[in-house]
């Protein structure tokens, strides 16, 4: 399986088809941050019809997982996914997952690099790196 993520201010799919706004950004201003991370999942013929794990992940730039609230909790979605093969679809065709992850009020530190990775199945499939800015002067 492959994949693709994208980092939005806001995203939604609907139809199978995203409708993203404020994507495609690499660098943000640091303290509470509300986005989303929209990702497609492109599943070959033959790997359709099976239950998939899907596991989200922020780490930090030494790539420890992110933890906010008290007591602490990881940032992290989890979830299963599967992808069913219509009548008809001619073998070899590659078919797609498509969901977005929506975060709100996550504590970013101010000039740190941060990183969403992606898991299928325990495997790494991509990952999407951003960095947060400097406080602003007083």
């Amino acid at each position: 399986m492959e994949a693709m993520m994208l980092l939005c201010d806001y995203a939604e799919v609907i139809n199978g088809k995203f409708y993203i706004m404020g994507g495609g950004w690499t660098s943000c201003p640091p303290g509470r941050r509300n986005m989303a991370v929209a990702v497609r999942v492109l599943v070959q013929w033959d790997e359709t019809n099976v239950k998939n794990k899907l596991s989200l992940v922020l780490q930090d730039e030494d790539g420890k997982t992110v933890e906010i609230g008290e007591p602490p909790r990881q940032v992290r979605q989890d979830g299963d996914f599967e992808v069913g093969r219509p009548p008809g679809v001619p073998r070899g065709t590659e078919l797609d997952f498509a969901i977005v992850f929506g975060f709100t009020g996550l504590a970013l530190l101010p000039e740190r690099g941060y990183r969403w990775q992606l898991e299928i199945n325990g495997e790494p499939i991509c990952h999407a790196s951003f960095r947060s800015g400097a406080e602003p002067s007083q």
